[in-house]
C-alpha cells in the first residue's frame, strides 16, 4: 500500500471508532458552518442594521454588536477566513517541521547539530510573542499571519518528529534500503516518513488547533485580520465591553472555537490510538528485502 493510501486508511479507521466519530462530528459541524455561513447570513456582516449591544430580538436572534451589526451574521461569516489561514499555516508549519526533523534524524552528526541549534533558537520565542513581533514590524497582512504562525509551529514539530525518527532510522528496512544504494531523499520519503504517519497526523490536528487559537489571539490583540472583516477572535475583542448588555457577541465565537478545539483534539487522539503499534515498511522495501534474502545483488 502506498503512503498516500496508508494516510487515508488511517483516517478511515480512526473515523470509525466512537471517539473518532464524535470528534469528527464536532469539528466537522463547525467547519461546515464556517463554509456555508457567509451564504446564509441574514444580513451584511459589515453594515449596522440594529442598535448597539441590543439583546436578541425578532430578526436578530443574537442581537447587535458594538456598532449595531447583526451578531449572527458576523458569526456565520467570521469563520471561513480564520479556518483557511489556520489550515494553510498548519500544513506549511508541519511540513517544514517534518522535513527538518527527518533530515536531522537521518543525516545525523553535523546536519543534526546545525538543524537542532536553529530549532532551539526559534523555540526560545513563545509562538504568540514571535507572531506579534513579526506583525508589529512588517504589518498585519493575511499572508504574513500565515507565515508567522507556520514558523512558530515548525520547530516544535521538528523536535517531536526527530525524536520518533531516530528510532525508525535504525530499523532493518531502512538499512536494507541503504544497501540498495537508494538516494537519501528517497530513503527519507519512502521508508522513514511512512512510519511516522501517526505522529504527523496527530501533530496536524494539534497544530491546527493551536493555529486557530494563535490567530484568534492576534485578532483579539488587533494584530490579526483587520476590521471591518468578520472574525471570531476580533468579535471577542470588540464586544467584550458590552458583555453585560449582550453577551452573545463574545459567547458565540468562544463556543464555536471551543467545540472545534475539542473535536479536533478528540479526533487526533483517535488517530493516535488507532495507529498505535503499526509499522509498515513500504512495498518497495519488501521486494528489495526479498531479493536480498534470495541472494540477489543490489
Amino acid at each position: 500500500m502506498s503512503a498516500r493510501w496508508e494516510w487515508l486508511a488511517l483516517l478511515g479507521r480512526a473515523a470509525r471508532t466512537q471517539r473518532g466519530a464524535v470528534g469528527l462530528a464536532l469539528a466537522g459541524s463547525v467547519v461546515l458552518l464556517a463554509i456555508i455561513g457567509p451564504f446564509v447570513a441574514p444580513h451584511s456582516p459589515t453594515l449596522s442594521v440594529t442598535g448597539t449591544f441590543v439583546p436578541p430580538a425578532p430578526g436578530y436572534p443574537l442581537g447587535g454588536d458594538t456598532i449595531g451589526r447583526d451578531v449572527l451574521s458576523r458569526v456565520l461569516a467570521g469563520g471561513w477566513l480564520l479556518l483557511a489561514v489556520a489550515a494553510g499555516a498548519t500544513v506549511l508549519g508541519v511540513g517544514a517541521g517534518v522535513v527538518v526533523g527527518i533530515s536531522a534524524a537521518y543525516l545525523g552528526r553535523v546536519s543534526d547539530g546545525l538543524l537542532m541549534r536553529i530549532v532551539d533558537v526559534l523555540l526560545a520565542f513563545p509562538p504568540l510573542v514571535f507572531a506579534l513581533l513579526l506583525l508589529s514590524v512588517l504589518g498585519s497582512h493575511v499572508w504574513l499571519i500565515l507565515i508567522a504562525v507556520a514558523v512558530s509551529h515548525a520547530p516544535q514539530v521538528a523536535r517531536v518528529v526527530r525524536a520518533t525518527a531516530l528510532e525508525v532510522c535504525e530499523r532493518d528496512f531502512v538499512r536494507a534500503a541503504e544497501l540498495l544504494a537508494m538516494p537519501k531523499r528517497r530513503v527519507m520519503a519512502g521508508e522513514v516518513l511512512p512510519n511516522l504517519i501517526s505522529v504527523v497526523m496527530v501533530e496536524l490536528g494539534l497544530r491546527f488547533t493551536y493555529s486557530i487559537l494563535i490567530i484568534a489571539g492576534l485578532s483579539f490583540l488587533s494584530f490579526g485580520i483587520q476590521p471591518p472583516a468578520a472574525n471570531w477572535g476580533l468579535m471577542i475583542n470588540e464586544n467584550r465591553i458590552g458583555l453585560a448588555a449582550n453577551p452573545w457577541g463574545v459567547v458565540a465565537p468562544i463556543i464555536l472555537i471551543a467545540i472545534l478545539t475539542i473535536g479536533l483534539n478528540t479526533f487526533t487522539d483517535a488517530i493516535a490510538r488507532t495507529s498505535l503499534g503499526v509499522e509498515r515498511p513500504t512495498e518497495q522495501f519488501e521486494l528489495a528485502a526479498a531479493g536480498i534474502a534470495a541472494g540477489a545483488t543490489p
